[in-house]
Order: C-alpha cells, then structure tokens, then sequence
C-alpha cells in the first residue's frame, strides 16, 4: 500500500475494528460508538484520499461521512444485528435514559422510548453531516469529488427516511428513484464546489 501512496495505519485500523467486532457486542455511549467507526469506517475513506493522492486536510471531514454511514447502517440494521449476531450499537446510556433494555430491538415495531434513541443517533449523525459538507470543497479531483458529493446526498436522505419510518418493520432504504434524485443532487453540489474553486 505503502507504494501507492496509502497509509498502512488503514489496514491496520481495519483489523483492529474486526478483532474488536470478535469480542464486543455492546456500547455504552456515543463517543464509544464514534471511536468504533473511526477504526471500521473512517479508514475506508482516508484510503480512498490516499489513493487519489488527496490532501490529508480532507480527512476530517472523510471521517465525519464514513462514521455517519456507518451508523445509518447500524441504525438500518439494529433488528437483525440483534437477532442474528447479538450486537448492539445503540448507546446503551441512552437506553437507559430512556427506559427500554436490548430486548427491544427484537419487537415487531419500535416504542416510543426506542425511537428516542434511534432519534439521538440521528440528531448525532445530522452534527457528523455538518462536518461532512465540506469534503467536496477538500477534493481536487472533479469525479471524485462528485462521487462524495452523492454519497453526502445519500446520507442526509437516509437520514430523514429513518426519522419516518420504522427500521423493525421494514428495512429502510431510498428507492432507485431517490437514488437518482440523490446522485443528481451531489453532481449539482460538487458542480458548484468545481466553480468555486476554479
């Protein structure tokens, strides 16, 4: 990797976040579960900016995007991380604060108390967009920086879908047309960023 210009603290972040997956089912608040993606999300980012010979000054904002990815991902999947693997990623604290236990993510619909949490988590990932938004204005290379522009469009939608539909009754993702009003939406805004930095 090292011939290519990419950092092998990646690779190494990524075994770290595999060996800890083996031994670590539960998370007891928010910057635990951050600290967690930066090792098994924001690495895959930082090899991509590495890759196209992108300036480590993109980084922070590379981070904020993957880890909210990967926490849309946990939110889109805590029913069957439950069932199927016993993980839990939701902050156990907030739980707590909210009255519920484990157990619940195994219901046919979310509770009330459960969709606090859930809502917690996105109002944490909306504050890791924020940061986000300034990836494609980091990137200099145009496709590139449309691709994480897209990616960018994508998550604040998965956003809004999770805050109005339920993720134990149905597995919520964006339709092929929100997908492409998505990638539309990312090609405008990495466009505008091509503009302004011109």
């Amino acid at each position: 990797m090292t011939a290519m210009g990419v950092d092998v603290r990646h690779g190494i972040d990524l075994v770290t976040a595999f060996k800890q997956d083996s031994v670590k089912t539960r998370y007891g608040n928010w910057d635990e579960l951050v600290d967690y993606c930066l090792l098994s999300a924001a690495p895959v980012g930082r090899f991509l900016i590495d890759l196209h010979g992108e300036t480590k000054a993109a980084y922070p904002a590379s981070d904020a995007l993957c880890n909210a990815l990967q926490i849309l991902n946990h939110l889109q999947d805590c029913q069957d991380d439950y069932r199927e693997l016993d993980r839990v990623y939701l902050p156990l604290d907030w739980m707590r604060d909210a009255g519920i236990v484990v157990a619940v993510l195994d219901g046919p619909v979310t509770s009330d108390a459960l969709r606090q949490v859930i809502d917690r988590c996105l109002d944490g990932t909306e504050a890791l967009l924020e940061t986000a938004r300034e990836l494609p204005s980091f990137i200099r290379t145009t496709r590139f920086a449309m691709e994480a522009a897209m990616i960018l469009r994508i998550a604040e939608r998965l956003v809004i879908e999770l805050r109005l539909r339920d993720p134990l009754a149905e597995r919520v993702v964006l339709s092929k047309p929100r997908y492409l009003l998505c990638g539309l939406s990312g090609l405008g805004l990495a466009l505008r960023r091509t503009k302004t930095t011109s």
